[in-house]
């Protein structure tokens, strides 16, 4: 491939700029390119089938975005609706539920974001385990949550924290206090939200940091241990900046979605009585462009959503390339 390159650039370089021998060297370049398209074209039908995924799935839809300006009307299509601008946008900003839906939305994301370290400190745990048998058991623990699905996870905490039968205020009336409805009682919503959502994944955020530290020189250690350093300044000095760079391109894929919260979940754990805490930008647009079919102006709070979630991630991407990693 490299020998291809350097022909290309050859070409180039020894051919005067006339129209012909531009011509000459347009070909022989898409001649390269079919050289290594044929040489390896098990790879590129390898990764035809992701490629036809998020041109069907993900760039397609896009093409809908343009109702977020419009004022759509299914009977008369996309192109035929009327054009308003931004008055979606406006609309939204000016309403009643935009400081209340912006603040849930924030507040549970911050939440989960002061969260973070805590499969780091996990995976630096596990890690750290000599017994196999034990770090087996205790892998296996942490991971199990994560297969769970989420209606049945949601309704294990229905179950768990019901006010009459749950286990949690059995243990409550033991140590002599009143039972609490935490599924109605909107200041426990998103603590249990966030809470339960760390233990359903803890495990599994965990994997990624433990096939990072797999990847660290034991040579490291071994001389580390020579100069006397002890296990937690092994930790310190040799795990942790071993891993950084994944924690850096983690936590730039988690910003990306800051503003996206887990939809299903919440949805699920809704009710009347603590929607004023549970009601979020997602489940916003759900609420007017599902069950009310404001699709004009769902699209346009989506597409809101979606910017804000772009600028987020633009601007911790080019904050961590000043670590020297990044994803662009």
């Amino acid at each position: 491939m490299e020998s291809q390159q350097v022909t290309e650039s050859n070409l180039q370089k020894n051919i005067s700029p006339t129209g012909k021998a531009e011509s000459q060297i347009n070909k022989q370049i898409k001649r390269t390119k079919l050289k290594k398209i044929k040489k390896h074209w098990q790879l590129y039908v390898l990764l035809a089938p992701a490629l036809l995924y998020f041109l069907v799935f993900k760039y397609y839809p896009m093409y809908g975005v343009q109702i977020a300006f419009k004022n759509f009307v299914a009977t008369k299509g996309i192109w035929g609706s009327e054009w308003v601008g931004f008055d979606h946008f406006i609309r939204f900003f000016n309403s009643y539920y935009f400081w209340d839906l912006m603040w849930n939305t924030l507040s549970i994301n911050l939440f989960q974001l002061a969260l973070f370290p805590i499969s780091i400190i996990v995976a630096l745990s596990l890690n750290e385990l000599r017994d196999s048998k034990f770090k087996k058991a205790a892998q296996t623990i942490t991971y199990a949550p994560h297969f769970i699905s989420v209606v049945v996870f949601v309704g294990m905490l229905v179950a768990f924290l019901d006010p009459l039968t749950g286990i949690v205020n059995h243990f409550i009336q033991l140590l002599g206090f009143e039972p609490i409805d935490f599924m109605t009682n909107p200041a426990w919503f998103k603590a249990i939200y966030v809470f339960s959502g760390e233990w359903q994944n803890l495990g599994w955020g965990a994997i990624i940091y433990l096939a990072a530290l797999a990847g660290i020189d034991p040579q490291l250690h071994e001389a580390a241990k020579v100069d006397g350093a002890t296990r937690l300044q092994r930790i310190l000095h040799i795990n942790l900046p071993g891993i950084m760079p994944t924690i850096i391109i983690l936590l730039i894929l988690n910003m990306g979605n800051f503003m996206t919260v887990g939809f299903e979940k919440i949805l699920l754990m809704q009710n009347p009585l603590n929607l004023e805490a549970s009601q979020v930008i997602q489940t916003y647009v759900y609420d007017i462009g599902i069950l009310t079919g404001q699709f004009s102006y769902s699209t346009a709070v989506g597409l809101f959503n979606s910017v804000i979630n772009l600028i987020i991630l633009v601007f911790f991407n080019r904050l961590a390339r000043k670590t020297g990693t990044s994803l662009w």
